[in-house]
């Protein structure tokens, strides 16, 4: 078996979007002067979907998206002569030839992000080659099912955020994770527009049910030592990606401030820059993204890492891609999991492109032991919704 070609395909969303509220989440952009808020225009609507054909007709399914543009260029111009015509079990040769080619240049954003579009696509192939899910191919079943904590709970009006989480704890959910919508720009209100979230939402869920909460890189260091002790009263599982993805430092003084574990890893690529960071012991819970770390070649090795220095791996935004490496590994108890929405920051595109995806009962996730590859195909409902470029 050959790899015969390679198709690298952005789907641009046209079709109905949902414009996300200000404040809905903090995040980097919130610490540089500008006359708007950030988040109302964060958008990320379009998707690279990548097909890889071997030379016996069986297709596998990769994605990417960050910077799809830029990635299916990558693909394009830079890996695709790096896979053409040889053996996707060679799965290992192809990820170096592939890291090693592009390091100059590469090694982490959207370089390793396009890597792994690639690699996930090889693993799809080997599944449906020997008719096994990728989970199979990885360690097999390590869990019954798959518990999952409910992730949109984006900063809005407390009300509604109160309703929507009483929609889903009646669902059975017994986790939950929430954005801070505040930050060092907003003065001593954000602080308290924080706290009167946390605690509002701690007033539907209760103390017997987990609350994450998420900063997505919006606060400093100075507005994180602050705010972390006044959180622990609520007693949060964690606190995710407080500060830059780049202050390593940072992290691990955070990470042993206070009792709340400190969770991060989903700007992190690469084997290389999940140890730095468990070396230094920057988070307690690793949150790396199959799609962006370097494809389920290098996430299996994360979690083998992670393993060793028993610190939990809870891959970021749900998805197929790492709901098998959750279902494969002892090292990760639970998964992240959107429910389909209507398209808002960008991240539902995932659902309207591909099909398969498990739907969550009673706050778990189950895979198919009788579905080969990742189990995805390509919907055709929501064609007509992209621009889709070759």
């Amino acid at each position: 078996m050959k790899i015969k070609s390679v198709r690298a395909r952005v789907f641009e969303w046209k079709g109905k979007t949902v414009p996300p509220q200000g404040n809905f989440c903090s995040n980097a952009m919130d610490l540089v002067y500008s006359k708007t808020e950030s988040m109302s225009t964060f958008r990320f609507h379009s998707w690279t979907v990548v097909e890889i054909e071997t030379d016996d007709g069986i297709v596998g399914l990769g994605n990417v998206a960050l910077a799809p543009h830029i990635a299916k260029a990558i693909i394009d111009q830079y890996l695709t002569p790096l896979v053409l015509g040889q053996d996707p079990w060679d799965y290992e040769y192809l990820w170096q030839r592939m890291y090693r080619g592009t390091h100059a240049w590469g090694r982490k954003g959207v370089a390793m992000a396009a890597i792994s579009a690639i690699d996930i696509a090889i693993w799809d192939i080997l599944g449906k080659s020997v008719n096994k899910p990728v989970f199979k191919l990885l360690g097999g079943r390590t869990k019954e099912k798959i518990p999952c904590y409910y992730s949109k709970l984006y900063r809005t009006d407390i009300k509604a955020m109160q309703d929507e989480a009483q929609t889903y704890l009646d669902q059975g959910f017994t986790m939950f994770k929430s954005r801070f919508g505040y930050g060092p720009a907003h003065g001593t209100k954000g602080v308290a527009e924080n706290l009167k979230a946390v605690e509002a939402l701690r007033e539907v869920i209760g103390y017997d049910n987990d609350l994450m909460l998420e900063c997505y890189m919006g606060w400093n260091l100075e507005y994180a030592k602050r705010m972390l002790p006044k959180l622990e009263k609520f007693q949060p599982r964690w606190v995710e990606e407080p500060v830059i993805a780049d202050d390593i430092d940072g992290y691990a003084e955070l990470n042993q401030l206070t009792s709340i574990p400190i969770s991060g890893g989903e700007h992190e690529f690469s084997l290389y820059g999940f140890k730095q960071l468990l070396d230094k012991k920057a988070v307690s819970v690793v949150q790396y993204d199959t799609n962006r770390v370097g494809g389920i070649t290098a996430a299996h090795k994360i979690n083998a890492l992670c393993e060793a220095y028993s610190v939990p791996v809870v891959p970021h935004a749900g998805q197929m891609h790492n709901y098998h490496l959750t279902m494969s590994t002892l090292a990760s108890p639970m998964s992240e999991y959107f429910p389909m929405f209507d398209v808002e920051v960008g991240n539902e595109l995932f659902y309207y492109i591909f099909d398969g995806e498990p739907v969550a009962e009673n706050g778990f996730l189950q895979l198919d032991d009788n579905k080969p590859g990742l189990g995805l195909t390509m919907k055709t409902e929501f064609l007509k919704d992209f621009n889709i470029v070759e």
